[in-house]
């Protein structure tokens, strides 16, 4: 994905916490395995309150914000680009939730964003790198550590590049679009299964990842008259599919050694991850995205 020649992107945006310990909430073993346990209920955006502790780290916690940059800058590098890509999803909901009927302010679409490394304290108590990116629903804010990127990558086969980490991110912020429709509410995501609200829950946020990408191309700046991104060739289409394929709960399963049982998913196959965010690319409304009406997903 390629921000428009042009581009210019105000800071203070997104916050940064580094070095903040050992994160001692976050109880899993090392190694596939115990990652695996954490993506399965927190990674791209589930309820991780079962998963957090409210202990603190074990370091002193240096914050700051990411600064203003420009399109070469995030077209090159990770901060810049999460800067300008929540700057872009920003100006989209902010116009696309009110035209749906949401009567929502500009302050109350945008949630928070914080990109940490090691580990840091949330609304939903404490995380590590490990837990994965994810939102919190007490707080209403995006955590993330741009490290897993690599992992998605080096470790689930993903085919890495910029539309795939704008997916993940894009991911994280329907679920804030959830929290303010009053999907959260309305849901029971505490169970199971390839039908279940859990998994109805996930698909819906990546099919707002994909209503997001469609639009991007033609979203604009309102500072600056130059829409946020170039359109979406073949191949950046293809990183962002190979990504929502890659957290698939069946090929988390597989990637693990053990059968895949489709009781246990909480946020769908591989397969559904990629057709739901292709249906909002594609279809470009947010009625396309009522995966709880649909009667098979």
């Amino acid at each position: 994905m390629t921000f428009q020649q042009g581009g210019q992107f105000e800071g203070g945006r997104v916050q940064t916490r580094r070095g903040g310990g050992r994160g001692r909430g976050v109880a899993i073993g090392g190694g596939v395995g115990g990652l695996v346990v954490v993506l399965l209920v927190a990674l791209l955006g589930g309820d991780p309150t079962q998963l957090l502790s409210g202990d603190g780290g074990g370091g002193t916690e240096e914050q700051g914000v990411i600064a203003a940059c420009d399109a070469e800058q995030a077209n090159s590098q990770r901060e810049c680009r999460l800067n300008a890509t929540i700057e872009a999803l920003d100006t989209y909901w902010t116009d696309a939730l009110p035209a749906a009927g949401v009567a929502v302010s500009p302050e109350q679409v945008q949630p928070g964003v914080v990109s940490f490394d090691q580990a840091t304290s949330t609304g939903c108590g404490q995380a590590s790198s490990s837990t994965g990116p994810f939102y919190c629903p007490p707080d209403r804010t995006i955590y993330l550590d741009l490290g897993f990127y690599d992992l998605l990558s080096s470790q689930y086969g993903a085919s890495g590049g910029s539309l795939a980490e704008m997916y993940v991110v894009a991911h994280e912020y329907g679920h804030h679009i959830q929290q303010l429709t009053g999907v959260f509410d309305r849901t029971d995501r505490s169970g199971t299964g390839d039908d279940s609200d859990s998994v109805r829950v996930e698909l819906q946020a990546d099919c707002y990842a994909g209503l997001w990408a469609g639009h991007a191309a033609t979203t604009e700046d309102p500072q600056t008259g130059v829409t946020y991104l170039e359109p979406i060739s073949q191949t950046e289409l293809a990183d962002a599919l190979s990504a929502a394929a890659a957290v698939g709960d069946d090929h988390i399963q597989q990637q693990s050694g053990g059968g895949v049982n489709p009781d246990s998913w909480t946020h769908g196959s591989s397969e559904q991850r990629q057709r739901w965010f292709t249906t909002g690319y594609e279809q470009g409304t947010l009625g396309a995205c009522d995966t709880f009406a649909a009667a098979t997903l």
